[in-house]
């Protein structure tokens, strides 16, 4: 991952207007489900500058001074890579090699493979948003990379998208086969509950089980498993608009992103308001993920993206360049990389730089 302090840092250009069935799917979408997208914030009506009005001005210069200085000195690059790092060794040492040898060898093989690790570097960095330390966080973002794995794992098997390529690597039923594969899933699942509560040290315990809760919601039939299966079902069908298509990766790859922040910013000792904010961030940077990825797909090669490239085209699927072309795919992109980082407005700038770079990360990576 090669990444500068301009490219970690590049602010949204505009706010490019979105076709007006997109915004209506997506207001009627946050009234009939609360796992939806973050509510769009109106712009604020131009005031007279009164002395009020003059000071806040003044006010809001020296903040965005503070906030370039620390832009300056804060490097993404060493961060992520710091994170990722402590995050590979604590999953190490949390799915140890072990009898039956045969299962544990397919949960590392997957679990170990790489990755960038967004999912657990956002849990850590949510925590550390509101206060906390990242030995606090780290028990909860290995579960969530756990749960992570697992999806995928799943989702490569040959009832599922059937792919034979995962981060470079042959899937895990390539390797060890369809059994295998299934039950390790399952364990990895079932283990990542099993160590954010064994693990996880100086938290009140009811923090510790509200994160179990929080977490089990996100992956399961009003999460990442009903994204799922409305994504199965929707295949072939030719009719499926955008709020349709947002309610599955919304639920599909957003839920498990939220979890993340959210379980981070419980574990840090976070307030209601700034775990629902973060909550807002998440919602946003998630369905992000997801529109970058659908561009991804049909702009990069399989060997840029480390997994076969093309496949939503192959499978004839529903994504946002196929509703509304690639041009206002990344249009969408930018606007929801502006809604999730006006939600960490209030919060320490120097706290959350971290969780602005992974935004403005998500939104230009392989760019």
């Amino acid at each position: 991952m090669s990444l500068s302090l301009s490219t970690t840092w590049i602010q949204t250009r505009s706010t490019c207007t979105i076709p007006s069935i997109t915004r209506s799917a997506r207001n009627k979408l946050l009234h009939q489900n609360p796992l939806s997208l973050c509510l769009h914030i109106p712009r604020a009506q131009p005031a007279s500058y009164t002395s009020v009005a003059i000071s806040a001005i003044v006010t809001k210069e020296q903040e965005e001074s503070k906030q370039t200085q620390f832009q300056s000195t804060f490097s993404f690059k060493t961060y992520m890579v710091e994170k990722a790092n402590s995050v590979n060794q604590a999953l190490d040492a949390a799915v140890s090699l072990k009898d039956p040898k045969k299962i544990h060898e397919s949960m590392r093989y997957s679990l170990l493979a790489g990755g960038k690790r967004v999912r657990p570097v956002l849990c850590i960095a949510a925590c550390e948003a509101v206060g906390g330390v990242e030995a606090t966080a780290m028990p909860a973002a290995c579960a969530v990379e756990m749960i992570h794995t697992m999806s995928l794992m799943h989702d490569d098997l040959p009832c599922m998208d059937n792919d034979d390529l995962r981060r470079g690597k042959p899937t895990n039923h390539k390797v060890f086969g369809e059994d295998v594969a299934v039950l390790a899933g399952d364990a990895l699942l079932a283990f990542a509950f099993e160590h954010i509560a064994t693990a996880t040290k100086n938290v009140p315990s009811d923090r510790i089980v509200r994160v179990i809760g929080e977490l089990a919601k996100s992956i399961g039939a009003e999460g990442l498993v009903a994204g799922q299966v409305v994504d199965i079902c929707s295949e072939g069908i030719s009719n499926v608009g955008l709020e349709h298509l947002e309610f599955i990766h919304v639920h599909k790859t957003a839920a498990l992103l939220e979890g993340s922040v959210v379980l981070g910013a419980i574990l840090g000792g976070g307030t209601h308001e700034e775990v629902e904010k973060l909550r807002k961030f998440a919602r946003c940077i998630g369905l992000l993920f997801q529109v970058v990825d659908d561009i991804l797909d049909v702009t990069k090669s399989s060997k840029e993206l480390g997994k076969t490239a093309g496949k939503d085209l192959v499978a004839d699927k529903t994504t946002y360049p196929k509703l509304i072309g690639i041009e206002k795919s990344r249009a969408f992109a930018e606007e929801l990389n502006k809604e999730a980082q006006d939600q960490l407005a209030g919060f320490d700038p120097d706290r959350t730089a971290p969780l602005v770079a992974l935004a403005n990360y998500i939104a230009y990576r392989n760019n």
